[in-house]
């Protein structure tokens, strides 16, 4: 791997008022596909592409992406969390876009020795992380709507507080009941960049009505509960842990898996299975719907203190983080950051 390191290094921001995705390192990791293979894949100082306007990526979204965070532990330790998931999946995003798989390995492997190289840009204040965004686009430049022959592989990396600004604050969710994110057989369960496009209006009014999220339902039947937004969905109902069934038009994510395990390990019943959002609002009116919380890299765990259904708030759990959602919130962010033994072999070591 050839690595170039930039002469002109940029002024880190102030690391106690970060936001999310506002700020970026002094190096990138670029590989290009070309020829029916990839070449090696290169670190280099961060910078902008030079794009065709007829390059097809612009035009036709062939382009998927990954998220996760690298830490840095108490002791000076710089790791990451399940890098081999985000880039298996991401192969499984590739096959589904017609792009080319990685080999996963080289990619940890890359991935770590940029992390190792910006690792003064890794904040250490609690909920802040390095968050780690590889991406793939499609660079023919020709138009026409077919799989391409070249293609830009590049990891970018961003120091980032709390996703939400409110933190660990319940967050308010819109059932989106008019408009759907995905349907069977389509693109739902890769992490495509069209899928968040045709996220975006439905987000939009719901900002607008006072909403942090939408929580989405399925394509067909508008009656079964998907996933929100940005994060996969939980619910405790009844003392027993309950996210919707990976179906096909839903996301993966690692996060999910991650609590999930958590969650069984310490002993929780967790059930695997479609779940009508009629089902959820009747356990909230029979006083059974302990908890609703949202799990994804970005926030990790996010409580929902808020349901609005047909125009109806339903409130969860008097707007408070539950006890089940802390629990999965303080391991899982416990592991990430060296507090926690990691009894599972999730983190990998950069240094």
């Amino acid at each position: 791997m050839k690595i170039t390191l930039t002469e002109h290094k940029k002024v880190k921001p102030d690391f106690t008022k970060l936001g999310f995705g506002k700020y970026f390192t002094d190096h990138m990791l670029v590989m290009y596909y070309h020829n029916g293979a990839w070449e090696e894949p290169e670190i280099v100082p961060y910078d902008a592409f030079a794009m065709d306007p007829c390059t097809n990526v612009l035009h036709y979204g062939q382009g998927i992406f990954e998220g996760l965070k690298a830490y840095k532990t108490p002791d000076g330790k710089i790791t990451t969390f399940r890098p081999y998931e985000n880039f298996n999946r991401m192969n499984r995003s590739a096959q589904r876009l017609c792009m080319p798989q990685l080999d996963v390995d080289l990619m940890v492997d890359c991935l770590k020795k940029l992390v190792e190289i910006e690792q003064d840009w890794i904040p250490t204040a609690p909920g802040t992380s390095l968050y780690i965004r590889p991406t793939m686009i499609a660079n023919d430049k020709a138009l026409g709507v077919h799989a391409a022959h070249d293609y830009i592989f590049f990891i970018i990396l961003s120091p980032v507080g709390s996703y939400y600004a409110n933190g660990l604050a319940p967050t308010k969710i819109l059932v989106e009941d008019t408009y759907v994110r995905a349907t069977p057989g389509g693109t739902g369960e890769a992490k495509c960049m069209g899928n968040y496009a045709a996220s975006i209006l439905a987000g939009e009014i719901a900002n607008q009505k006072g909403y942090d999220q939408v929580l989405w339902l399925d394509g067909v039947e508008r009656k079964y509960v998907e996933e929100v937004g940005s994060m996969n969905i939980v619910f405790v109902i009844d003392g027993v842990v309950v996210t919707p069934a990976l179906v096909g038009s839903i996301l993966p994510g690692i996060t999910r898996k991650s609590t999930l395990e958590v969650l069984r390990k310490a002993g929780y019943k967790v059930e695997e299975r479609r779940i009508s959002i009629e089902e959820v609002i009747q356990a909230h009116k029979d006083g059974k719907l302990n908890e609703v919380f949202g799990t994804g890299t970005a926030a990790v765990i996010s409580p929902v203190g808020v349901l609005n259904y047909k125009g109806v708030d339903y409130v969860i759990n008097n707007n408070e983080m539950g006890e089940i959602s802390r629990y999965a919130y303080d391991t899982i962010t416990g592991i990430q950051y060296g507090r926690i033994k990691d009894e599972f072999g999730w983190i990998e070591k950069c240094n």
